[in-house]
């Protein structure tokens, strides 16, 4: 049995979670948050984290690393849009990064 698909959160739902959410924004359909580390191997090693826990969930990613930045974008293909999901994954890397950012 398969599991159903994913549902797009209302732009209200969006809000409550950005609130949660500092940092995040919605811009395009997507979640979107920039972190900048300490250099290299801090940016690295947070995507190393992130990528483990995207990959437990089956739910992975865009993102971009330069340097110390990594710019990240989460949405939902399947439900063209965000969804829980990418709620989720955007708290779990939040904690991921202050762990990092020693916040």
């Amino acid at each position: 049995m398969s599991n159903p698909a994913p549902v797009r959160l209302h732009e209200s739902e969006i809000a409550v979670a950005l609130s949660k959410l500092p940092g995040w924004q919605s811009t395009s359909g997507k979640l979107h948050r920039e972190y900048k580390f300490a250099d290299f191997v801090a940016a690295f090693a947070f995507m190393s984290g992130a990528a483990l826990v995207a990959q437990g969930m089956d739910h992975h990613p865009e993102w971009f690393n330069v340097w110390n930045t990594v710019r990240i974008d989460l949405s939902t293909h399947d439900a063209a849009g965000i969804t829980a999901l990418d709620v989720k994954l955007a708290h779990a890397m939040e904690t991921l990064a202050s762990r990092l950012l020693g916040k």
